[in-house]
């Protein structure tokens, strides 16, 4: 098929320049003609490449993102407006978002700052989360499809290998093979498994492997015995080819490129947790390693996956309410020890008996708690006290498959500083007492817990104080009557 000349009119859209060449489609700048309203925002076309020798996987894909664009909303991905006839010419129309992608990242002759990775990560772990939270895997995540905003938010692009919960599975129907790009896609994508949001933390973590290290981890395997290597072999480690690096970050990476999608995090919002709170990663023996596993640490992995059966995995939105991040409100003053015990046990409820979820201990100080002292390690004193005051009360609720942390804030605004946290990293779920700071005050302004509620991004429970202890009295107090 021939490139749209510029100039040319289709469908009252007016072709400009060709931005992107690509294996599969043709990318355009376009504006709508004369007198057509101004959409308030600018917008590109896309054509699928439809010449003799491409492929069906063209069309199928091109079916694929018309399906599912239409489904999708929010910051994270273009805008979509119009779709051209697949029997005379297929296109979409969709919002222009200027930024750049991964792939400006990875062109740079030295390496990137490991603070710009892992800001970059946070990001696109978000905007991966925010994918699945609409029951959407991408599928095909890679530099090439990863957009970073001047501000910072990534944006994700093409999704004409993606799989939507709610609609049929054409690429699976149609195809009937793996279908994605080698050097990105996960092990259960090898085999044929389609649909686990865990596919694209692993392709997260091959992203961050290459801004890290400038190496691919698997290579870029042309065949399919050279991609099934994945399912049992192990990355150098990244410390190998950057030795400087932490071991946490290390440790956060290949926990993403794990064979097995259960062994890797839960979620991409888990994934953004870590990479925001180093100091709060779980670690084990390979974040220290700097040289790869041995061979029979490697023929042990050949045997299981040899006899590894991949499941299809439940609704991506199913999934990740699963494994839910729980943010504690835990004050540290004004407040009765029955209040304390009935958000420990409000927060285990929370928690129930899912493995992978997380819970998030967080205490928030006013900033005169700290500023009365005149030395820095005074004032890092006064926060580690708190500290292990909040991980003492959190100890009852370390259970295995669930990861408590315990964080202290310093805020002069205690709900603000709750809603904030809980918007930076995701928080399914808030628990609080009822009643918090301000006991005496509360029947004249508005309290925390009311000012959480009312603005957190997330579901909030508010908790009444039981009276465990007034009720172990009661019997006592009987029979000192008696």
């Amino acid at each position: 098929m021939k490139l749209l000349e510029p100039g040319s009119e289709l469908d009252g859209f007016v072709v400009e320049e060709c931005i992107h060449h690509g294996s599969m489609a043709h990318i355009y700048r376009v504006h709508y003609a004369n007198g057509a309203p101004d959409p308030g925002f600018p917008l590109a076309m896309k054509v699928p490449r439809m010449a003799e020798g491409d492929g069906a996987e063209n069309i199928v894909s091109f079916e694929v993102e018309h399906q599912i664009l239409q489904a999708l909303s929010g910051p994270h991905v273009p805008r979509f407006v119009a779709a051209g006839d697949l029997e005379r010419l297929p296109y979409l129309v969709m919002e222009y978002v200027p930024g750049r992608t991964l792939e400006h990242w990875l062109e740079q002759p030295e390496s990137t700052p490991i603070e710009e990775v892992v800001a970059l990560g946070v990001a696109l772990a978000h905007a991966v989360h925010s994918l699945h939270q609409q029951n959407t895997v991408h599928l095909d995540l890679k530099p090439a499809n990863v957009l970073v905003r001047d501000d910072g938010r990534v944006l994700l692009l093409d999704f004409g290998l993606s799989c939507h919960a709610h609609y049929p599975d054409l690429l699976a129907e149609e195809l009937r093979r793996a279908v994605g790009s080698p050097a990105w896609m996960a092990p259960e994508q090898v085999v044929g498994v389609r649909g686990d949001p865990r596919s694209d933390v692993f392709a997260i973590g091959v992203m961050l492997y290459q801004l890290l290290t400038r190496e691919l981890p698997f290579g870029e395997p042309v065949t399919a015995g050279g991609l099934r290597q994945r399912l049992w072999m192990e990355p150098p480690p990244p410390r190998r080819y950057r030795p400087e690096l932490p071991a946490w970050l290390q440790e956060v990476v290949l926990r993403c490129l794990a064979p097995e999608a259960a062994q890797r995090y839960p979620s991409a919002a888990h994934l953004a947790f870590d990479l925001q709170h180093p100091q709060q990663v779980r670690m084990s023996a390979r974040g220290e390693r700097r040289h790869g596993a041995g061979a029979w640490f490697l023929f042990k992995r050949w045997v299981r996956a040899a006899g590894l059966h991949y499941q299809p995995s439940p609704l991506p939105e199913r999934q990740i309410a699963e494994v839910p991040i729980v943010l504690v409100a835990v004050p540290h003053q004004d407040v009765s020890d029955a209040t304390l015990y009935s958000l420990r046990e409000a927060a285990a409820r929370s928690l129930g008996t899912r493995p992978g979820a997380r819970l998030a201990c967080v205490t928030v100080i006013s900033p005169g708690a700290t500023s009365s002292v005149s030395e820095r390690d005074s004032e890092t004193s006064v926060h580690r006290r708190y500290l292990t005051q909040l991980r003492l009360w959190a100890q009852p609720l370390e259970r295995p498959g669930h990861q408590t942390s315990c964080h202290v804030l310093e805020s002069g605004d205690v709900a603000q500083a709750l809603i904030d946290y809980a918007r930076g990293n995701r928080v399914s779920v808030i628990v609080m007492g009822a009643a918090t700071h301000g006991l005496k005050t509360q029947r004249f302004i508005a309290t925390v817990p009311i000012k959480v509620a009312m603005d957190a991004p997330c579901t909030v429970i508010l908790v009444k104080q039981t009276l465990p202890f007034e009720q172990l009295a009661t019997p006592m107090e009987e029979k000192v009557r008696g």
